[in-house]
C-alpha cells in the first residue's frame, strides 16, 4: 500500500466521471494512502469537493508555464510514491513534470498518444477494444490493487439539491435532454433540433416532463429555443442556468437522459439514472454511458460503414467517424423507442 498516490486527470468532465470509480476504489482498499488528485477548475466544480483527497486545481486556460509552475508552487516538497498519469495530451504531460514521484504509470505505448510514454516510467498492460473506464482501472492494477469498487459518489451539496426542487415539478416522471455535445473541430455530436422536438412531444405524451439542460453558449441557447417553441407542452428549460453541482442534483431527479456524448450523459450514469445516449459519430462501447447501456442507441456500425466504407472491427479502437450528417442516422423512432421502455 502506497503511502501517496496522485491522480492526474484535469479534464475533461466525462472522463472527470470515469476516474471517480479508481478513486474510490483507492478509498476503500487503500485507506491509508493519501490521495491527491490534480483536476482543472471547471471538473473541480464537480468532483472538488470529496472528502478526504487534496486538490490541485489547475485552469488550462493559464497555459502551460503558469500550471506547471503553480503545480510546483502547491507541491513543494512532496514526493508521492505513486503518480497515475491518465491524460496523454503533450499539455498535461508537460504539465505533469511539476509532480515528483517514485513510479510515474502512464498508458501502454499503443494509447500512450502525443509521445506520453516518452513522459512516464512504467506503463499499463497492453488491452484493446475497451472502454475508457475500464482502461482507468488498469492504472491501478499496474499499482498494486487489481480489485475494482464500481462507485462514483458524486456529492451533492443541500444547496443544489434545494435548487433542484424549487425548479423542477414534482407532478410527473422527469425526462431531460441535453442536446449538445461540446463544440471542436469536426466533433460533429449534435442532433438535429428538429428531432428533439419530436421526442419530447413523444415524452409528454407518455407522461414525461422534459427538462432541457445545457451550458450558456449562444449554441446551446439556439437548440433550447427551437425545442421550446416548437414542442406542444412546454419543457422546464434550465440551459444556462446550473452549475456543474445543480446540474448534477437536477439528473438526480430525473427518470432518464436523452443526448449526444458529452458530459452531462456521464454525470448521468454516475448518478445511475439511465442515459439514453445518441452515438453515431463515436463508439459507446468505448465512451458510451458505462451503466445502462441497453438503452443507448448505437448508429456507430451503420456510420462507418457508410462513411468510411469499412467494417468496424478493422478500424483502430476510437476512431470517430467526423462526418456532418452521421447524427442523421439516428432516427426519431430509435429515440421514442428507448423512451417507451423507460416509460414502463
Amino acid at each position: 500500500m502506497p503511502a501517496s498516490l496522485c491522480i492526474f486527470r484535469l479534464s475533461a468532465i466525462g472522463d472527470t466521471t470515469h476516474v471517480l470509480p479508481i478513486l474510490r476504489t483507492v478509498q476503500r482498499r487503500w485507506p491509508d494512502t493519501a490521495i491527491t488528485w490534480v483536476v482543472g477548475r471547471t471538473e473541480a466544480g464537480l468532483v472538488g469537493d470529496i472528502p478526504d483527497v487534496t486538490f490541485r486545481v489547475l485552469d488550462k486556460r493559464e497555459g502551460i508555464r503558469r500550471c506547471r509552475a503553480r503545480l510546483r508552487a502547491e507541491e513543494t516538497g512532496r514526493v508521492h510514491d505513486v503518480i497515475l498519469q491518465m491524460q496523454s495530451s503533450l499539455r498535461a504531460s508537460l504539465i505533469a513534470t511539476s509532480l515528483r514521484g517514485h513510479r510515474r504509470i502512464g498508458f501502454d505505448r499503443a494509447r500512450a498518444v502525443n509521445g506520453q510514454w516518452l513522459f512516464t516510467s512504467e506503463r499499463i498492460a497492453a488491452r484493446s477494444r475497451e472502454h475508457v473506464l475500464d482502461a482507468y482501472f488498469g492504472f491501478l492494477e499496474r499499482a498494486g490493487l487489481a480489485a475494482r469498487e464500481l462507485a462514483w459518489g458524486i456529492p451533492l451539496p443541500d444547496d443544489a439539491l434545494a435548487f433542484a426542487a424549487r425548479e423542477l415539478p414534482a407532478d410527473r416522471p422527469l425526462l431531460a435532454i441535453s442536446a449538445c455535445s461540446s463544440l471542436r473541430l469536426h466533433n460533429y455530436r449534435d442532433w438535429p433540433a428538429e428531432r428533439y422536438v419530436a421526442v419530447a412531444d413523444h415524452a409528454a405524451a407518455r407522461g414525461f416532463r422534459v427538462v432541457l439542460t445545457g451550458g450558456p453558449s449562444a449554441r446551446e441557447r439556439a437548440y433550447a429555443d427551437a425545442i421550446v417553441a416548437g414542442a406542444r407542452v412546454r419543457p422546464v428549460d434550465l440551459v444556462g442556468q446550473t452549475s456543474l453541482k445543480q446540474l448534477a442534483a437536477v439528473l438526480a431527479r430525473c427518470a432518464g437522459l436523452i443526448g449526444p456524448d458529452s458530459g452531462p450523459v456521464h454525470i448521468a450514469s454516475a448518478l445511475d439514472v439511465p442515459v439514453i445516449g445518441l452515438y453515431a459519430t463515436s463508439n459507446p462501447q468505448r465512451t458510451g454511458p458505462y451503466r445502462h447501456r441497453e438503452f443507448v442507441v448505437d448508429r456507430y456500425p451503420d456510420a462507418v460503414r457508410r462513411f468510411l466504407g469499412r467494417e468496424p472491427d478493422t478500424l483502430r479502437w476510437g476512431t470517430r467517424v467526423r462526418h456532418p450528417r452521421a447524427m442523421e442516422l439516428i432516427t426519431v423512432a430509435d429515440v421514442c423507442e428507448r423512451i417507451d421502455r423507460l416509460a414502463v
